[in-house]
């Protein structure tokens, strides 16, 4: 089914941009001479597995005991703030975390509640945002149609594990009707208009081999430029980077779009291994296809891999062009823990009898985690830290500072039935920079 095509809710030039037809800065627009009104389907979908039908009291299980029972590794929000070294001095208070997402979850107040009561967290502000209405659910599982199933359990995700790294921040969570490329322009143009927070997640993507006309499309060029008017507002941007590896099902490598953008710092994937208590062990790239990465020998079976490609969009932006030699933009940035098998836990309240907690994993993991670690430094330096990327660079080219903020992933690869790339020291695409060592990289931002 084709969504029919509506424009934007404000022109652009409400958001500060003239024109689409000259792009500079982080970027150029590979075609811009012409435009399709062709609709992009995002997708939201994290891979998950049901865990336990209620929470188990004060969740006895440590991560080892989960592999015994399950095969799968379980991290708690502590754990995970342990394993990256996010400071307890910080929780994000005075900063609001915007969570962009499509159909929403019909129990997301419920489900955090439950999330928050079973790890010891303060509850937030959690602020529903319709911008263009709310979306008629037929069911408590979805809408007539559509995916929204999936979506739901990706709302769940992100709003639960922002919370979980910055548990005194506010919550925005901006909810656009379908999954289209218009619906969510509109709701992400809200957000960057009214300037409702700091820093924004999207964690859903489309391939860009999926993308009619690339960049010709006009929904992709308009979701750039409100990516741009977000760089210029101090708005820090997040996406995911993809979980069917390199070629996002397609015979070539292909980034996913909107990580692809050179506005938006994308996320990347890794297996994330940690001691009982949450000591930070070691991370690979994530693959499950991979035999020498898939981690307690994939007993579940295979659940994706990181994406990182080369886009054939946009060009190389220059904060990257020389730490990947590459004359194309590249995703990803930087990386997450993002395995099932070494998984988060969430909580689904809508779905009946099959309720309770998941374990979950897929870059959308990393998005809003990212996103809510900005929410820190953004704290800890008493203002916005804005566009990213840049910084993140510029910190990768000096050894001493890359040491202390980044775990480097070295190993593995991210071929997943087509073509892939390898990770090395330095920047590699299927883990970008690396995963952050939360309190250096924070003090070395907040500088």
């Amino acid at each position: 089914m084709k969504a029919s095509a509506f424009g934007l809710r404000l022109p652009l030039a409400a958001l500060g941009i003239a024109s689409l037809a000259v792009f500079t800065g982080a970027g150029t627009l590979a075609h811009a001479a012409s435009g399709t009104s062709t609709s992009i389907v995002y997708t939201a979908n994290p891979p998950h597995v049901f865990a336990f039908a209620k929470a188990p009291a004060a969740f006895p299980f440590t991560p080892s005991q989960c592999v015994t029972s399950f095969g799968i590794a379980c991290y708690t929000p502590q754990e995970i703030r342990t394993a990256y070294d996010v400071p307890s001095s910080l929780t994000g208070a005075g900063q609001t975390i915007v969570i962009v997402d499509a159909y929403g979850s019909p129990t997301i107040r419920q489900d955090l509640a439950t999330f928050d009561a079973t790890f010891g967290l303060p509850d937030p502000t959690l602020n529903i945002i319709y911008p263009d209405g709310k979306p008629h659910l037929t069911n408590s599982r979805g809408s007539a149609g559509s995916n929204a199933a999936g979506w739901a359990e990706e709302t769940s995700l992100d709003v639960e594990w922002s919370h979980a790294m910055a548990p005194g921040a506010t919550i925005d969570l901006v909810v656009a009707p379908t999954s289209y490329g218009n619906a969510l322009n509109n709701a992400e143009q809200y957000a960057v208009s009214n300037h409702l927070g700091n820093v924004m997640s999207m964690s859903f993507g489309a391939p860009e081999a999926a993308i009619a006309g690339g960049g010709n499309n006009l929904q992709l060029q308009q979701a750039d430029a409100i990516y741009r008017a977000a760089a210029q507002n101090g708005i820090s941007v997040f996406a995911s980077a993809g979980d069917n590896g390199a070629s996002n099902g397609y015979a070539q490598a292909n980034a996913l779009f909107p990580a692809s953008d050179p506005y938006v710092t994308s996320v990347g994937g890794t297996n994330l291994y940690m001691a009982d208590n949450g000591t930070y062990q070691g991370e690979t790239v994530w693959n499950d296809s991979d035999p020498t990465l898939c981690p307690f020998n994939c007993t579940q079976g295979m659940f994706g891999a990181t994406g990182g490609a080369p886009s054939a969009v946009f060009s190389a932006p220059s904060y990257q062009s020389a730490a990947t030699g590459q004359a194309m933009r590249s995703t990803a940035d930087v990386s997450y823990n993002a395995s099932v098998y070494t998984a988060v836990m969430v909580y689904l309240g809508f779905l009946g009898p099959n309720s309770g907690f998941y374990f979950f994993g897929g870059t959308s993991e990393g998005a809003p985690q990212w996103a809510a670690i900005t929410a820190l430094a953004d704290q800890a330096a008493g203002h916005s830290l804005g566009f990213l990327n840049p910084r993140l660079y510029q910190i990768a080219q000096n050894p001493t500072e890359y040491a202390a903020d980044f775990h480097d992933v070295t190993v593995g690869q991210n071929a997943f039935g087509g073509p892939g790339f390898s990770a090395g020291t330095g920047y590699d695409m299927p883990t970008g920079l690396g995963s952050p060592n939360v309190a250096n990289l924070i003090q070395t931002l907040a500088k």
